[in-house]
């Protein structure tokens, strides 16, 4: 379920509109697996499935994943994982509205962090919301089923992070404002992967939409 609701009086002056889209979105039928082990890599990306339908637990994704052990290659292993199950892994831009693009389309972002102030740390995590008027996102991460900060710090921590953000979608199912080029590599990654109709698929939805 999509929430988009408009800011009420009396907070602070929204952040100018981004793109046109809805001053405030909340995914909240987004799957949520608590846990803070392993980066959190588990726990989102078995969110991820789970909103496409897949029926999985974060325990089922280490082995795929190379946990425990296998953190300092985290980002392929979460892609092919993903591609495994035959769905299309779409980079993102690395600026805010195209990440809250997606989230106003209904689609969560599976992305990447940093946390900590002095010992810095990768985190894994899904963006499911965020509010102009009170210039927040919303994350699924690690314990945190809604974990709150502040664009500045976001972006920041996004940013240290390497500005790693991407869609896990099936291969019929387009991102908003889709990019054609990044679509077909995404397509292509499937094919490579083993999952030539599925990336037959997400050619043909592209080519029909």
């Amino acid at each position: 379920m999509v929430l988009a609701i408009a800011g009420c009086a009396g907070h602070p002056p929204p952040a100018p509109p981004i793109q046109g889209l809805p001053d405030r979105v909340e995914l909240n039928s987004v799957p949520f697996f608590r846990g803070d082990t392993e980066q959190g890599a588990s726990m989102a990306l078995a969110s991820a499935l789970s909103q496409q339908g897949v029926i999985i637990t974060p325990g089922l994704l280490d082995a795929s994943l190379h946990l425990p052990g296998g953190e300092d290659r985290l980002q392929a292993s979460l892609a092919a994982t993903a591609q495994a199950y035959g769905m299309v892994v779409y980079p993102l831009q690395d600026d805010l509205p195209a990440l809250f693009a997606q989230v106003a389309a209904g689609y969560p972002v599976l992305l990447r962090y940093t946390e900590g102030s002095i010992w810095t740390s990768p985190r894994y995590a899904l963006l499911v919301g965020y509010d102009r008027y009170k210039q927040h996102v919303l994350l699924r991460s690690g314990n945190e089923r809604r974990k709150l900060m502040d664009f500045a710090h976001f972006n920041s921590a996004w940013k240290d992070a390497g500005h790693w953000a991407v869609l896990v979608q099936k291969p019929g199912q387009l991102p908003a404002n889709v990019d054609r080029q990044r679509w077909l590599k995404a397509a292509n990654d499937l094919a490579q992967a083993g999952q030539e109709q599925a990336a037959a698929q997400a050619t043909r939805a592209l080519n029909t939409r």
